[in-house]
């Protein structure tokens, strides 16, 4: 690994490990703001719902702006194709294509790194944004005995569910995973990707508006 990348991942593991050594004090601390959309514990499902749009919007938004996402789409049509010749070449047996294609191997490899380095490098400033907003979750969930907030007390973090059952949001799930933690991934990985495809869209509309206007100065020149 290059030496930015060790230091981007040194970085965040820096950043989770304050975060979790106070995690009650910057969970309260944000609970100033965030207090607003946990509706005094009546919906926690639904607090949840709203702090992971919260949470994958502003990382969302930061990673597009410190990278180039015209470059990054570009580099992975690149790659996408090349896998795409290169297991045509196999199924055809084509041994002249494959080794033209292996002699382009190293190069495509290099871009993949240098893909990787990039977001390794945003990395640490999205963490500034994601982990304080997973401990004021975990305040918001926990009762005030385990050092979380006052919305719940202890087995009072219910959600329930279509069939009239409900469940504790601190139970664990398949053995080490807290039910609140599930609920969130689950809701910010999809809206992430939405948010992810519809930023790329608009930068390339951009990206394809700036290049008429170039050429249509061209022209006119």
């Amino acid at each position: 690994m290059s030496s930015k990348t060790m230091i981007g991942m040194f970085l965040v593991l820096i950043i989770m490990m304050v975060v979790m050594q106070f995690r009650a004090q910057i969970g309260g601390a944000l609970d100033y703001v965030f207090k607003y959309i946990a509706f005094d514990g009546q919906y926690p499902v639904v607090t949840l719902i709203v702090a992971g749009l919260i949470m994958i919007t502003i990382s969302t938004v930061v990673r597009s702006l410190m990278s180039d996402p015209i470059e990054m789409a570009k580099n992975q049509q690149i790659q996408s194709d090349f896998n795409k010749e290169f297991r045509q070449a196999r199924m055809e047996n084509n041994l002249f294509k494959m080794k033209k294609l292996q002699e382009m191997q190293p190069q495509i490899m290099a871009m993949s790194m240098q893909a990787s380095t990039q977001q390794m490098k945003v990395m640490p400033v999205t963490m500034i944004f994601l982990l304080p907003m997973y401990a004021w979750v975990w305040y918001f969930i926990n009762p005030a005995d385990l050092n979380g907030g006052d919305y719940f007390a202890a087995g009072e973090a219910l959600a329930h569910l279509p069939w009239s059952a409900s469940f504790d949001l601190n139970s664990m799930l398949l053995g080490f995973f807290p039910a609140w933690i599930i609920i969130y991934t689950m809701v910010s990985m999809p809206i992430g990707q939405i948010e992810n495809r519809l930023l790329r869209y608009y930068f390339l509309r951009k990206h394809l508006r700036q290049l008429d206007l170039e050429v249509k100065r061209a022209e006119i020149e």
